[in-house]
């Protein structure tokens, strides 16, 4: 009740400041001011104030918080284990494994790279050149 009654005081003090400068003539200052005014009237309206009171003074509320945070850390340390085992998924004898490739022992043919003319000198002068530079 206390919390209402300032929040429509704050508001009527806004919106006589608002007239203040309307009457000065500096409508856009005085338009946006009545809009900051207009806000604690509002919540006192909606209902929001009552609701924030309750939820700030009930211990009900604050353990339901906890609980809300208890299921956010769960659901933060499944997906980092998750994340740890990568595409590694456990089998059980009474399933059949996923289909995945078995890895490579070696590889099946030999790859070579050419080296481009002329590209290859000029790659590592510049590195040294850079080296040089940096006393390195």
């Amino acid at each position: 009740m206390l919390a209402e009654t300032i929040f429509s005081a704050v508001a009527a003090a806004g919106l006589g400041i608002a007239a203040i400068t309307a009457y000065r003539k500096r409508f856009l200052s005085a338009a946006r001011i009545a809009a900051y005014a207009l806000v604690p009237l509002g919540l006192v309206m909606t209902g929001a104030v009552d609701w924030i009171a309750d939820t700030a003074f009930s211990p009900v509320a604050w353990a339901g918080f906890g609980v809300l945070g208890v299921a956010w850390l769960l659901f933060l340390s499944t997906r980092a284990v998750e994340r740890r085992r990568g595409d590694r998924k456990e089998t059980t004898a009474g399933t059949e494994p996923s289909a995945v490739a078995p890895a490579a022992s070696s590889p099946s043919r030999a790859v070579t790279a050419k080296p481009q003319s002329g590209t290859t000198g000029e790659d590592f002068s510049d590195i040294e050149a850079i080296l040089k530079k940096h006393g390195i």
